[in-house]
């Protein structure tokens, strides 16, 4: 996969880069504890359009956020 990079001038935002910090181990609800993200997230981020990926991204942040004590 190649990443794209973004140009000031043309306004272009820079590619989503995947959360995952290589701490992936599901909980019981099929979220990661490490990035956050569901499983049907994780399977549906290659295919995902930057539009959805920055969706991913701000949903496991809320998550991991909601999760600390």
């Amino acid at each position: 996969m190649s990443s794209k990079s973004s140009d000031p001038a043309s306004g272009e935002l820079p590619r989503v880069a995947s959360p995952c910090c290589r701490r992936c181990c599901l909980d019981a609800l099929d979220v990661c504890l490490g990035c956050g993200r569901s499983l049907e997230e994780i399977l549906q981020w290659s295919e995902s359009d930057d539009a959805r990926r920055r969706q991913i991204v701000d949903a496991a942040a809320v998550r991991l956020r909601d999760r600390q004590p």
